[in-house]
């Protein structure tokens, strides 16, 4: 398996991970959970500090699918991705007043000039100075929308579930200004349009339920949730016309629209929307201009917490022996297991360039298990720890029919098929159509 082709095929034997699968010393039996433990085992992250946590090689693939599928979307409702500091000054924060009531939850820090900062959980206040900064809009340019998506920062009384509540967690953030209220309900429904399609695309069941305003504020808010026991909200939900709300929200046991009895689950938010209005972009002065008269912009934020839908869908879809992602956020789609070394099947090996043919002109990403000294089965057993939703095997009936053993790992099913057929399974698959955006390093 020398052949230069394959000098892109990324490989098992030289992935960066951890040596020790261990879970971090001194955590409270209310601080893990099953998918933290697989996350773990498997060298998708690695806690290095009490709720803060490296993403590895694989767990940030799981990231970079994500970003792409957000990106994708973003881009077909117009909005354009920037990048602000980190820090914002606590004089912002006192403008909108949430600096006292949250200072608590803030990580601070005093710089050289004694000026004070906040490592943001939200930005706000941020994007509203920098629209100040940059001067009053015009209307031709809204309405505008701004996203990012980056690290954010909580410090947490106390982390629990590794990327569930962390300390440190990745964010998509988005802030859509207009010229009054009712355009920006108009934009509202087109961005939680979109947000129904990334959480479609990722294919896990959700909730979309109305939302508490918290902290943030506002006049509207939703909340996309997960259902799950590990969950901290509470949503109440009518099976009969699919109404869902927030507990927090509303507190009553039957259904404002139906009068049927609602039902109740634990849940874990992994979007949140929000209509503003003026609140931020009223006292830090973000205008746009109208017949040369200042007005202040009409604000709309958005989130989608990245590296909890990595956490929900570890919990959720996984065992507790084998980690399972979402089929277009696994780490790789294909891992091809070529015999053991010394094997009778060894020569089956030289196929291997072939099969990564096929997929790289089908766009799926694969990785290639050359721990050759190992057997066919413990391989397949890490390929159903880590969540690589399929593994092709180049074992006996290579050599007696010309055949490979495509396992379709999470339904638990075997196709022998040739190489045509191999191309022919995944141009008439779901994958084909997750469309993978991280195959830049295996393209020929």
């Amino acid at each position: 398996m020398a052949n230069t082709k394959l000098y892109k095929l990324s490989k098992v034997s030289q992935l960066f991970r951890s040596v020790y699968t261990t879970l971090p010393n001194a955590l409270e039996k209310t601080e893990v959970s099953r998918g933290y433990v697989n996350m773990i085992n498997s060298g998708i992250i690695k806690s290095v500090n009490r709720g803060m946590h490296v993403l590895l090689p694989l767990g940030l693939r799981v990231l970079d699918k994500l970003t792409a599928l957000i990106d994708k979307e973003m881009m077909n409702i117009g909005a354009q991705k920037i990048l602000l500091p980190s820090l914002t000054s606590v004089k912002l924060l006192e403008k909108t007043k949430r600096y006292d009531p949250d200072k608590n939850e803030l990580f601070s820090l005093t710089d050289r000039y004694n000026k004070q900062y906040v490592l943001s959980p939200t930005f706000e206040e941020a994007i509203c100075d920098l629209i100040h900064n940059l001067g009053p809009l015009s209307s031709k340019m809204l309405p505008l929308k701004l996203y990012q998506i980056s690290s954010k920062w909580r410090d947490e009384m106390k982390p629990r579930l590794g990327l569930l509540r962390s300390r440190e967690f990745i964010m998509k953030d988005l802030y859509t200004f207009n010229v009054n209220l009712d355009d920006a309900k108009d934009t509202y429904n087109i961005v939680c349009e979109a947000y129904d399609k990334i959480f479609n695309q990722i294919g896990m069941e959700y909730i979309k339920a109305e939302g508490d305003t918290g902290s943030i504020g506002g006049c509207l808010s939703h909340e996309y949730q997960y259902l799950s026991e590990i969950g901290e909200d509470v949503i109440l939900s009518c099976q009969s016309c699919n109404y869902c709300v927030n507990k927090n929200v509303s507190t009553q046991s039957v259904c404002p629209h139906c009068s049927k009895k609602l039902q109740v689950h634990n849940a874990v938010e992994v979007g949140h929307t929000f209509l503003l209005d003026t609140k931020y972009s009223k006292p830090l002065n973000a205008f746009y201009k109208d017949n040369n008269i200042e007005k202040p912009l009409v604000m709309g934020c958005f989130g989608i917490g990245l590296s909890r839908i990595m956490a929900a869908a570890a919990e959720i879809l996984s065992t507790n022996e084998e980690l399972k992602w979402p089929k277009n956020l696994a780490p790789f789609t294909v891992c091809i297991i070529p015999p053991k070394k010394g094997s009778k099947e060894e020569i089956a090996s030289s196929y291997v360039e072939q099969i990564y043919d096929i997929l790289c002109k089908l766009g799926i990403d694969a990785i290639l298990d050359d721990r050759t000294d190992l057997t066919i089965g413990k391989r397949l057993l890490y390929v159903r720890n880590t969540g690589f939703p399929y593994a092709i095997i180049l074992g006996k009936s290579v050599i007696s029919k010309s055949t490979f053993e495509l396992y379709d790992v999470y339904n638990n099913k075997y196709h022998d098929l040739t190489l045509e057929g191999i191309n022919d399974y995944f141009m008439n698959s779901d994958v084909r159509e997750s469309e993978n955006i991280l195959l830049q390093e295996s393209r020929p």
